[in-house]
């Protein structure tokens, strides 16, 4: 039988960029894997910065060439989506490269005042607020706007939005607009609950902006759930939205901006799937081929990728504890953490990742299940992207050293769906917490067990405050 070693260099181009091997052992952007397990133990998460800033320096170039060989009139800007990951190590590391910042929640405005106090923004760095916005995320959007940010722009999700803005902001500002994109043909519902319908965004800018001389409206935003994707669902939509902004701009001139939320994928597999530069040439063509037909300026154009800048910086680490013979066929490898708790996007949306042994690269390989340590059932990892299994190499009780498995490309999301510490999806905070009980005499009694969670605490977790 065939080594590990020979079953991932027949498989994929091996070695890559990323990945290759010394001594049997992984090494990922030449990083000593094992040197770091021996140091830290396992499981173990780990965040390589410089791949956050080679993510933003590539977009950026694919860009600058896409707008050169098209010959696109616009201008080019990158936002980070604070929500793929709100770590103070990773943001700052992403505002070296002088993005932008694209928020989801109010919390969102503490970081945005912590990296102001430390100099990383400016109050002309914009500041793109997105999402449905409750009363909080509105009024810390309006003193930031009344404290002098001038780029700090809230994107409207509903038309009773603006009204806010109506009654509080005193200082001018910019606006944009969230348009509600058409879901992709197999989701449950068929438009996007969040943004503005295409039908309402004329009539909202004509009759509750356009005469208001505070506001200026010069942003108009979609967001696709499936990312930027060569398919005819993803061109259908850009071109439809591209249409919009056309209308929109020949009433209202200061549009000047489309902000083409959805970011680009990330590798999931060793083996490269997705041409960067066709799929941004392709873009800045369609763009340029409409504006030109409708007889309007070619917008700037802003992204806001999060899972691209952040996704391939991140791994995550186990060591097999045991393997367990459950049937003639099944082989399970007993990983020391768990997929619902680390690493939930295996779980709940069926995510893959890279997955490749850090040693025994040496060793003959097995098929096996990888199983969590939870008692849910759901807590297993057995299918690869390209595969639709898992092969890794063989372990024996007699073996000096445990067998090591690393899962790359993890950087995104995976903290706050976990509730790492403490924080969610979208730094929306835990509720309040009361418990109901009866007394003696059978009455109700009430008490609060604990508040709501405060900002304070998620900035202390995520490495603002000490």
């Amino acid at each position: 039988m065939d080594t590990y070693h020979d079953l991932i260099s027949q498989t994929f181009d091996f070695p890559t960029q990323e990945f290759h091997v010394e001594q049997n052992e992984l090494r990922f952007h030449d990083i000593d894997l094992m040197a770091l397990v021996e140091k830290y133990g396992t499981p173990l998460r780990l965040t390589y910065l410089p791949k956050i800033t080679s993510q933003i320096q590539r977009a950026k170039e694919w860009f600058r060439v896409g707008i050169e060989k098209t010959g696109y009139q616009g201008q080019y800007s990158y936002a980070y989506c604070t929500k793929a990951s709100h770590f103070s190590f990773v943001v700052e590391e992403a505002l070296k490269n002088g993005v932008h910042i694209e928020t989801s929640s109010w919390f969102d405005t503490n970081i945005i005042r912590a990296m102001y106090d430390k100099g990383r923004v400016t109050k002309d760095t914009y500041i793109i607020c997105n999402g449905f916005k409750p009363e909080a995320y509105k009024s810390e959007i309006t003193r930031l706007i009344n404290d002098g940010f001038v780029n700090c722009m809230p994107i409207l999700d509903s038309p009773n939005e603006v009204e806010y803005y109506h009654d509080n902001v005193r200082e001018k500002c910019n606006l944009g607009m969230r348009l509600a994109s058409d879901e992709e043909p197999r989701f449950q519902f068929y438009t996007s609950r969040l943004g503005i319908r295409y039908a309402d965004a004329i009539p909202l800018y004509e009759q509750k902006i356009k005469d208001d001389p505070r506001f200026e409206l010069t942003m108009l935003h979609y967001f696709i759930n499936t990312g930027i994707k060569d398919t005819s669902y993803y061109w259908s939509e850009l071109s439809r939205f591209v249409h919009k902004y056309c209308e929109l701009r020949k009433v209202c001139p200061t549009l000047t901006t489309i902000d083409i939320g959805g970011g680009l994928p990330i590798q999931t597999s060793i083996q490269k799937e997705y041409d960067y530069p066709y799929m941004i040439e392709e873009i800045l063509r369609t763009i340029k081929r409409i504006c030109g037909e409708e007889g309007v300026p070619e917008p700037n154009i802003f992204t806001e990728f999060g899972i691209f800048t952040v996704g391939e910086s991140g791994a995550t680490i186990y060591s097999i504890l045991d393997e367990k013979l459950q049937n003639d066929k099944e082989l399970w490898y007993m990983i020391d953490g768990s997929f619902i708790t680390n690493l939930p996007d295996t779980w709940a949306l069926n995510q893959r990742f890279i997955m490749l042994a850090l040693n025994g690269w040496e060793k003959k390989y097995k098929k096996i299940q990888l199983g969590g340590l939870t008692c849910d059932s759901q807590d297993y990892y057995n299918a690869e992207k390209h595969i639709y299994q898992v092969f890794l190499p063989e372990r024996k009780p007699a073996d000096a050293q445990p067998l090591y498995v690393g899962f790359f490309h993890t950087g995104a999301y995976q903290e706050s769906l976990s509730g790492y510490g403490g924080i969610k999806h979208c730094l929306i905070p835990a509720p309040k917490m009361v418990i109901l009980d009866r007394d003696a005499d059978g009455n109700l009694t009430d008490r609060v067990f604990a508040e709501q969670q405060e900002g304070e605490s998620m900035m202390r977790i995520l490495g603002y405050q000490s």
